[in-house]
């Protein structure tokens, strides 16, 4: 039994390490579209707080978070130039 202790140890640290890489992928992107849709709406905000004076207002919904999860940083520029020129 003991010289098969080992082998199963280390098919268990290959089976642990294994499904950590499957696990951990979708994860990172998930972290990444909830830190992206927090920095658009900080910067929709901000936006929303210094257009107040020139009567410039970006609605905060779900498809602008959205559109800044996916986007980020991008996704609030493109709905500025959007703002204006429609």
């Amino acid at each position: 039994m003991e010289k098969y202790a080992l082998l199963i140890c280390v098919a268990c640290i290959v089976f642990t390490v294994f499904v950590g890489k499957i696990f951990s992928s979708p994860l990172k992107k998930v972290l990444k579209f909830i830190l992206n849709s927090v920095m658009g709406v900080g910067l929709i905000w901000i936006t929303n707080l210094i257009g107040a004076n020139f009567n410039f207002h970006i609605g905060l919904n779900w498809y602008t978070i959205i559109a800044t999860g996916l986007l980020g940083v991008p996704g609030v520029i493109l709905m500025i130039i959007l703002k204006v020129f429609v």
